[in-house]
Order: C-alpha cells, then structure tokens, then sequence
C-alpha cells in the first residue's frame, strides 16, 4: 500500500472513530429558561445553560470556594476600593473575538447601563473598570464591597462578546455569544435549547461531548420516564416523592446537595395597579398569611420531609439566620385576630400565580387547604415560568409563588429583592431603612458587622413582609449511570467539565 494510500486510510479511520464518540448529553429541565442574556435574564434554568455557555469571571468549588475561572488571580488594595484581576491569556468568544481587559470593560459598562440590564444593583459599588493592559483589568469601587467577588461567580462575571453585544443589542438573547464550553447552535421556544462543542474553548480537554441538549419537561413524573426511558441522560430537580424509586431503578443514579436558596410568596407592595388590594396593603394580613402555615407538615406532604422549613432568605442552619425569627409554628387563631385586627374579620379572598409543573402546583394547594381554615381563600393561577416571571416584573400579579437559587454571599440572596428599585424587587417593597441596612452589609468585611446589619433588617422585615418564605430546597439530581465525573454543587448548577458517558 502507498504511504498516500495508508495516511488516507488512517484518516478515514480516525474520522469514523470521532464520529462513533461523537455524543449528544441530553438533560431534561423543570422550566423553560427565560431570555439568554446574562444581564436581562433571571430564570434558575436559564443558569444551568449558562454553565455550559457563558465562562465567568471567577467561579465557585462545591465548598462554596472563590476561584479562578476567566480571572486567574487577582487582589484587593489596602481599604478595599480597588480589585485588580489578572485575566486569562489565549481565550476567544464563540465569535472568535478575543478576552481581554477591554472586553471585561465593555462588559460591566453593559450590565450597568443597558437599560433592560437586571445586574445593575450587583454592580452599584463599582465606579469605575480601566485596562492596565490586555491582561490586566482594575475596578474602582466608591466603598468597600464584600459581595463583588461572589457577584463575579454568577450572571454579573459573565463575560459576552462585545463585538456581538454591540451589534445586537439588548436582542442578544436570540443568539448569545460568550466563551465557554459550548456554543450556542438553536432555540425552539418551550422545546429545546442546543449548544454544540466550541473546539477553541481554553479548557477543551476536559469536555467530554460534542453538544449538549437542553429539554423543558415540568411534569416531574414525566422528566422522570424519560430518563428512565434512555431519551434523556440526566434531570434537574428530582421531585423528592420520586427519590425511592430513582434510587433503586435500574441504570438510574441520584446526586444530591443542599441549596442556598429558598422556595416563597412574593406579595406585590406597590408594583402597578394589582398592589392596591388587602394584601398588598396591609401587613397584618400578610403576617397572618404566614402563620396559617404549617410549613413542617408542607416539607413531610410535598417532600416526605427532605427540604427544611423555612421563614427567612438563609436556612435555618446557616450562619446567616437570625435566631431571634425562628420558623413559625402554625397559629390558626392569632392569624384570624391579626385579620380582625387590619379590618377582615370574615377573611380575604386572593390569587396567587404558580408554575404549572406538578410539585409547585402541590405546594400552593397544600397552602390553599391551610389558609382556608383561616378565612385566607386562595385562588391559583397556573402559569407557564416564564410568563410568570414576565408578570412579576410587570406588576401583572397579586402574590406569586417562586423561589431563589441562592447564591454564596448572603448579600445575593436579600438586597436585589428587598431594596428600592433593586432589579428583582418586584414587589417593589420599598424601606429607606432596609436599603441602609442592606447598603451597609455590603461595605463590610466585618462578619459580625453584617450580621448585625441582617438581623436589624430582619427586624423589619419580619413585620412588613413582602415575602413570605416557605422552605429551602435540596437540589437532586438524577442521571443515568453512564454518566461519570458528575459532582454536585450547592448552587444547583450542571458543570460539565470532566463530565462524560461510558461506553
């Protein structure tokens, strides 16, 4: 055989290998994420894309540890009002625009000055971002913020083409561009999302497939069949009455870890004209609300006692919580004289919005056949997520059932719902001493200055009480057992690096 002959053969050879590796990860999803735009974006799911999309600036451990991700070091002067960050030599966007310091510059003017931007109040301590040079960046704060770190792990460090940011606008959504893992391929509203490989990815031998398939399934039972049906390899959010039978399926194995995070009723204080009724108006009825839950028997009904019960942004067991609100009992009673109180004594009559997948549906009637006994009759409106979503932002509800995934600075799971104005404040609850409170927990690296600082909003809070908090998740993942690498995080995402499928 000629040499010419042989290399072709080779090559054909090493070609029908690849193609017979080539592999497909297929992971079913509780919701269909909301626009795939870091910095317009919301959505829990829209996060778990975004993992394997949009590269950060630093990232986290499963340990809840800051490290370098897209930054590869970096250090605070001396009063802590100037971060500077070394970045990553030899990474390009999905567009082949190259990383570099003006990059992270047209990036954070982005997120603070596009108008439709939900990142604007992480980033308020910032004043300022210059290039020292192609790898080096430094950001200018007008105080002390001990959040900007934990905010760099999440939406507001991810980093977007700004070759492409500034051609499409606030439509990035319909075709991001960032730089990780994956690239974006296609969208098919409330069907699928499709990213495939990004050959030129600075960490591209830890990626063990060619694409990745994101598929929207609420029911959970149904995420469930299919999975153990062979048409998905894995599935967020595990519906905890199902975690017998994925345990002792065949060729099914679970993960779990405990969230950051927290499952409530937002109420709408002043966001539009749906605020204008009892609820929105009157925070006796909002605390009665809240004591006509038994939230120990809402964790055993809907999730045979795996979650823990909850009445505050942080978990019970976190260093966070304040001792002094612990998680109500359930008082019928002392709810229906706070209604006789605030001028209701033969109760109210409100509509909450719910996402149509089965476990929130249980949870909301669960609190309907509760607050009933009270006089508190619910009226449930099932909603598709992200129309929910639309609608809270828009005013277009009277409570709201949705949760939060947390994040690993306390900060990230209280100020940007609870201050005035902030992005994902919308029950625009509004509190001039709330906001001071809130401010000045960030400018701190004093851990018991914050706490203090927490604890006397808590005080305020507990008694206005635009959400009523119900319990905190654990995140359970189940997946078949040929996927391998697959390590849990306690912020629920899907990192895919040294993931991959057995033969």
């Amino acid at each position: 055989m000629t040499p010419t002959r042989t290399t072709l053969l080779a090559a054909l050879l090493s070609a029908t290998a690849l193609a017979a590796q080539a592999q497909d990860l297929r992971i079913g999803l509780q919701e269909d994420p909301d626009v795939l735009d870091p910095d317009q974006s919301r959505t829990f799911v829209g996060r778990i894309v975004y993992a394997a999309l949009c590269d950060k600036l630093v990232d986290i451990t499963p340990d809840l540890e800051i490290v370098p991700q897209l930054a590869t070091g970096w250090e605070w002067n001396e009063d802590g009002t100037q971060l500077t960050m070394t970045l990553r030599e030899g990474v390009v966007f999905h567009d082949g625009t190259p990383f570099d310091a003006a990059a992270v510059v047209a990036n954070i003017d982005r997120s603070q000055n596009m108008d439709e931007s939900r990142r604007k109040s992480e980033l308020t301590s910032v004043t300022g971002v210059e290039a020292l040079d192609a790898q080096t960046v430094r950001f200018t704060l007008a105080q002390p913020d001990a959040t900007l770190l934990a905010q760099f792990t999440d939406r507001a460090g991810m980093m977007l083409s700004p070759t492409a940011a500034a051609a499409a606008g606030a439509d990035l959504g319909s075709n991001p561009v960032c730089s990780g893992p994956f690239k974006f391929k296609e969208r098919v509203q409330q069907d699928r999302i499709v990213l495939e490989r990004f050959d030129d990815y600075w960490n591209a031998d830890k990626i063990g497939f060619d694409s990745v398939t994101f598929l929207p399934i609420p029911d959970t039972t149904v995420r469930l069949a299919n999975l153990q049906s062979g048409d998905l390899d894995m599935i967020e959010r595990l519906a905890a009455t199902d975690l017998g039978a994925a345990e002792t399926a065949d060729g099914i194995k679970v993960e779990k870890a405990t969230s950051l995070g927290y499952q409530g009723i937002t109420i709408n204080i002043g966001n539009g004209e749906r605020a204008a009724n009892p609820l929105g108006e009157n925070a006796k009825l909002r605390q009665a609300l809240s004591l006509v839950i038994d939230r120990d028997a809402l964790n055993q009904v809907v999730f045979n006692g795996a979650f823990a019960p909850g009445n505050q942004p942080f978990p019970p067991d976190s260093p966070w919580y304040d001792t002094d609100y612990p998680v109500p009992q359930r008082d019928v009673e002392k709810a229906k004289a706070l209604m006789a109180e605030a001028g209701f004594p033969d109760g109210i009559d409100i509509t909450v919005q719910v996402a149509n997948n089965p476990v929130q549906m249980q949870v909301m009637q669960v609190i309907q056949a509760m607050a009933a006994e009270a006089g508190i009759r619910i009226e449930l409106e099932a909603k598709e997520f992200a129309t929910l979503l639309s609608e809270q932002t828009a005013g277009a509800f009277q409570a709201s059932q949705i949760g939060w995934s947390g994040r690993v600075d306390p900060d990230g799971n209280i100020h940007q719902f609870m201050t005035t104005d902030a992005g994902l404040n919308d029950a625009k609850y509004s509190n001039a001493d709330v906001d001071r409170l809130l401010d000045s927990a960030r400018t701190s690296t004093d851990t018991a200055a914050r706490k203090a600082d927490y604890d006397a909003a808590r005080d305020i809070l507990n008694e206005e009480m635009p959400i009523v908090y119900l319990y905190h998740p654990v995140w359970i993942w189940a997946m078949s057992d040929a996927v391998e690498g697959f390590v849990p995080y306690p912020d629920g995402m899907i990192r895919l690096e040294g993931v991959s499928m057995k033969e």
